[in-house]
């Protein structure tokens, strides 16, 4: 196994597969993100965008079989279970799954963290959490279960935050979500990349994701079948065609 170099990608992952029974669900050769990097995933519906995050992160629904390295700051995590994965720094945010709905706001961020090491992770503190999202300081006495979809995911990111990532997985933050918080979510992501974290975030609606993202990866059935720079992922055919409205015959 090759190792990688020091100032190579914060997140890496190669020759990773997932496949049920005779079924093969993901077939990536290699995604990578850098320090300070935003990349989007994007496909349609059973493309295989939350079966790459969740074997990235070492959680699966079922029993798949899954193969491949996964690499998080030059150290190979693939053999890791998935909370070991989290002490490392890499961190996932499902879609909804990451508050506890009787508690409050203020409960949910107060909860006890093992304080990670390393220089390259920032441990967010509540209040850092609400200078980033000021609406869940003015909700922190409301219950998780009385959150909106947009402050329940806000509260979601604030809490993998205080968990120091390396790296931070964010699957379908956008569901559900009023077109406005769905702004404010994902540039939040431009503002959390802007201070060194590296984003990997999977989205369906490509058409504000690709307003975010430094690089775009385009996956169908569990293949990567384009990839590139925002710029050009705006102007590639299927894009524009399937996702963005455009290049209409």
């Amino acid at each position: 196994m090759t190792p990688t170099p020091a100032a190579g990608p914060v997140l890496l992952a190669r020759a990773l597969t997932v496949a049920y029974g005779g079924n093969t669900a993901l077939a990536l050769d290699q995604i990578e993100v850098g320090r300070g990097e935003v990349v989007g995933v994007v496909g349609a519906n059973g493309a295989g965008k939350s079966t790459l995050v969740n074997a990235i992160a070492g959680w699966s629904r079922g029993a798949p079989r899954v193969s491949g390295e996964v690499w998080l700051g030059g150290r190979e995590i693939g053999g890791l279970p998935a909370h070991a994965r989290a002490r490392a720094g890499l961190l996932l945010v499902p879609e909804g799954k990451l508050v506890f709905g009787q508690m409050t706001v203020d409960e949910n961020l107060s909860l006890p963290g093992q304080a990670p090491a390393g220089a390259d992770r920032r441990i967010y503190d509540r209040d850092a959490v609400f200078e980033l999202f000021p609406r869940l300081k003015e909700r922190r006495g409301h219950l998780g279960s009385q959150l909106s979809g947009g402050e329940r995911q806000m509260l979601g990111i604030g809490r993998a935050l205080m968990l120091g990532p390396q790296a931070l997985m964010l699957d379908e933050p956008s569901i559900g979500l009023a077109p406005r918080l769905v702004s404010t979510v994902l540039q939040t992501m431009r503002t959390l990349a802007a201070t060194g974290l590296s984003i990997l975030l999977v989205e369906q609606n490509v058409r504000a994701a690709i307003e975010v993202v430094d690089r775009l990866v385009l996956l169908e059935r569990g293949r990567v079948v384009a990839q590139g720079t925002a710029a050009q992922m705006r102007d590639d055919e299927r894009i524009a065609r399937a996702y963005l409205g455009g290049h209409d015959a």
